[in-house]
């Protein structure tokens, strides 16, 4: 019997982290992204700004979270989320900052061998209790038009479409994606 939990990341987590990052994203975005991109992806790099990220966030309010599925002899780091107030990163073209008590999700990420046994539920509800905390009251995502995993994820749990969209070029490709929101004093439900 597993038994699923999660907890703030920690520096020795950083190069997990990144590795079910690029597993992840190889695999879930793979017909979305040019193959070479994703092929030119180096774990080290994305472990080096992991590592960063957990031992010098640039606030109190950004965390980085992970999902870990322990067994009856050893655990397993599964996934991971990570979030903190919106910033330029959480804009759409040409929009105005947006308030201080709206969180962004940065990345929500399970591993695609751990999906559907609760690991993204659990993430998710840990962050919306950290987001309570640090006094949010909306949070916001971007989703790819095109990764209906997250989309139908998000959408169990409360997140709906807020109007903005934007596409990112990747190697002269436009990748569109549209931003989700939900309010923090609601409590998500999952999967």
């Amino acid at each position: 019997m597993a038994l699923g939990f999660v907890r703030p990341a920690r520096p020795e987590d950083a190069a997990e982290i990144a590795r079910i990052q690029l597993s992840t994203w190889r695999t879930a975005y793979r017909r979305m992204f040019p193959a070479h991109v994703l092929a030119s992806l180096d774990e080290g790099y994305l472990a080096r700004g992991w590592t960063e990220a957990i031992t010098a966030p640039p606030s109190a309010r950004h965390r980085v979270l992970i999902a870990v599925e322990q067994g009856e002899s050893n655990a397993h780091v599964v996934g991971f989320a990570a979030s903190g107030p919106a910033d330029e990163q959480a804009l759409a073209p040409d929009e105005k900052p947006l308030p201080d008590d709206v969180a962004a999700v940065t990345d929500l990420l399970i591993e695609p061998r751990w999906g559907r046994r609760g690991h993204g539920s659990r993430l998710l509800a840990a962050a919306v209790d950290n987001w309570r905390d640090d006094g949010f009251r909306t949070a916001v995502a971007w989703v790819y038009e095109a990764d209906d995993a997250m989309r139908k994820f998000l959408g169990s749990t409360g997140w709906e479409p807020d109007g903005a969209g934007r596409a990112l070029d990747v190697d002269d490709l436009l990748v569109p994606q549209f931003r989700l929101h939900v309010a923090v004093n609601e409590t998500p439900a999952g999967d």
